[in-house]
């Protein structure tokens, strides 16, 4: 099954929410969709970034990008319920390299 990561800027949280809720949040919607294998948070230049790293059904090369971005999607639309958000960026996992999808 083909890896993928889905790596999301935080840039604010909305009132009364954690911040422990954006990754709960993140994981939460995208475990729904696809089996979530790892996570983190990091803060590259002072901004909070979310990862998490995920597993999509083998099929088509171009099916399997593109469920795996619209699984990026669908997750960043659960996390903007709790916080603010930045650039997504979905990458597949390829012979040993991360490649850009979307």
């Amino acid at each position: 099954m083909p890896s993928y990561r889905a790596v999301l800027q935080i840039t604010g949280l909305r009132p009364g929410n954690h911040p422990e809720s954006v990754i709960k949040t993140a994981l939460e919607t995208l475990s729904s969709i696809h089996l979530v294998e790892a996570h983190q948070l990091d803060v590259v230049g002072r901004v909070p970034v979310i990862t998490l790293r995920f597993l999509v059904e083998t099929s088509t090369d171009e099916e399997e990008d593109a469920q795996a971005a619209a699984a990026a999607h669908a997750m960043r639309e659960g996390v903007q319920q709790v916080a603010l958000t930045g650039r997504l960026t979905t990458l597949r996992r390829r012979g040993g390299k991360w490649l850009f999808v979307a």
